[in-house]
């Protein structure tokens, strides 16, 4: 639990990210490679502000993940990142006006009590987060 608000800052961010680059399309609007040369047209996108806006904060997001992956297990932090989905979803529905419907709901309920039993398997772990690693494997033994 002690990189739980290291985790939620990934979480966050990311989010962040994708609400920005949905942004920086809708500014553009549809998309259309006729008469252009595509790579000229992937960097007016890459370089429109919301889009790289996003992007930079999405390295950041990472930057954080990597740390995140230094200090816990892979699958304690991994799953918390479908939290991102839940927060999308719901700054979605309020920024953008998409639709949340029932089985959307259904599906957030579902990923919000998935990551709390996740969260609360580490109460069992050490105080850093991490677990006591098995003594690693010899070449020898894996091939008995």
């Amino acid at each position: 639990m002690k990189f739980l608000p290291f985790i939620l800052f990934t979480v966050l961010t990311n989010a962040a990210a994708q609400l920005m680059l949905k942004h920086g399309m809708m500014s553009l609007g549809p998309l259309s490679f006729e008469g252009v040369n595509p790579a000229i047209k992937v960097l007016q996108i890459v370089f429109s502000p919301w889009v790289f806006l996003g992007l930079c904060i999405f390295v950041i997001s990472m930057a954080s993940h990597l740390y995140v992956l230094s200090k816990v297990e892979l699958s304690f932090a991994y799953p918390f990142l479908s939290l991102a989905y839940v927060a999308v979803a719901v700054f979605a529905y309020f920024v953008f006006r998409e639709d949340l419907n029932a089985w959307r709901i259904a599906g957030i309920a579902l990923i919000c009590v998935g990551t709390v039993l996740i969260a609360q398997s580490d109460r069992s772990g050490h105080e850093d987060g991490t677990k006591l690693a098995a003594a690693p494997l010899k070449t020898s033994e894996i091939s008995k």
